[in-house]
């Protein structure tokens, strides 16, 4: 049997970013990789006006779907592990809303956001599994996404930050 890996080329964009530039390729915990190489994209992001940080976010969603999908396909595997574009995406809607660019909100951000995407509690759970193709893919990242930035802020106003 051969690792649907061996399908991704990095040459193509949809896989580029599909892979988080690669990101997703490693041979242990992709998707938490995929989520360290959001990290310097939203410190970029960051240093735009708040408006074009949430557009670029939202095409990022939604653009996410095809690129997706694309490499889904020619993996000819659902949701493999290497695809990480949702992890990127879901990680920048939990900083959304993050006051401040220090490693306090983007520790506590990582590690939300990877608890909800890992731990999958409903309904990201039943939008995994019965939700499919590119928008399967992004939808329970982007939900993960919404509960860690609700998680955030709760956790930001608890410890007075």
């Amino acid at each position: 049997m051969t690792d649907p890996r061996e399908h991704i080329q990095l040459r193509n964009p949809w896989h580029l970013l599909a892979t988080g530039f690669g990101s997703g390729l490693s041979p242990i915990v992709p998707g938490t990789m995929g989520t360290v190489a959001a990290i310097p994209f939203y410190m970029l992001m960051t240093q735009l006006p708040f408006t074009v940080y949430l557009a670029i976010t939202f095409i990022a969603a939604i653009i996410g779907i095809t690129i997706c999908q694309k490499t889904s396909d020619d993996m000819q595997v659902h949701d493999h592990g290497s695809i990480v574009w949702d992890e990127f995406v879901g990680f920048w809607i939990t900083m959304a809303i993050a006051p401040a660019l220090s490693w306090e909100w983007v520790l506590t951000g990582f590690i939300l956001f990877r608890f909800f995407d890992m731990i999958k509690p409903w309904p990201i759970s039943w939008l995994d599994k019965h939700v499919h193709g590119g928008f399967g893919i992004m939808v329970d990242d982007v939900l993960a996404g919404f509960m860690a930035m609700i998680s955030l802020w709760g956790v930001g106003h608890w410890l007075g930050w």
